[in-house]
């Protein structure tokens, strides 16, 4: 049976948040690798599109030659974003001035800043409702995603306010938060073990 050690976790390293995610991956056992090229996707068993800024990254990614492989490689595999990453995986951007091209990989809808601008950042405890029960995580907020439509194949795994912070779509999870900012593994735990 496969454990942790086996996996190795790709990260987007174009632009962003990614170093926390690395710092995660490793506490968790499994191995992290820097994904900047398509090349990179090659043996990589899940892939986290970290925060950021959304109209940067979906520019590097075509720039890069990213976007096909990054559709085929989530056809099959898990793919996780927070932030900026659920953006880029989210169905449609609302009020898209920046042109972001969103790689439409769960059926979601999302406005950008959804939850204000950088001085209106905070800090929350979320409950997550996982297979094996609800756990407290704590959720931070930077000029964090709101959803704003779920699609019916989509499942709610947490909430902030009524809304949906934490969905999940058949191998595709996404966050509004980030969950990589402290030593709480919940989230990250449960996207690798779509793996076992």
């Amino acid at each position: 049976m496969k454990t942790y050690k086996d996996f190795h976790v790709g990260i987007l390293t174009l632009q962003g948040d990614f170093e926390k995610h690395q710092r995660q991956v490793r506490s968790l056992g499994a191995v992290p690798e820097a994904v900047r090229l398509p090349g990179d996707l090659i043996g990589l068993d899940a892939l986290i599109i970290p925060g950021g800024e959304s109209s940067t990254m979906s520019v590097l990614i075509d720039r890069f030659a990213l976007r096909a492989p990054l559709l085929e490689f989530a056809r099959t595999h898990p793919v996780y974003g927070t932030c900026a990453g659920m953006i880029l995986l989210a169905r449609k951007i609302e009020d898209n001035i920046s042109g972001v091209e969103p790689l439409a990989l769960i059926d979601i809808d999302v406005r950008r800043n959804g939850y204000g601008r950088q001085v209106f950042s905070f800090e929350t405890d979320i409950e997550v409702t996982l297979e094996n029960g609800t756990k407290t995580v704590r959720g931070f907020f930077i000029r964090a995603p709101k959803i704003t439509r779920v699609g019916e194949g989509v499942g709610v795994l947490a909430e902030y306010q009524a809304r949906p912070v934490l969905v999940r779509q058949n191998n595709i999870l996404a966050s509004s938060f980030h969950s990589e900012l402290n030593d709480d593994l919940t989230v990250l735990k449960y996207f690798v073990d779509i793996l076992l």
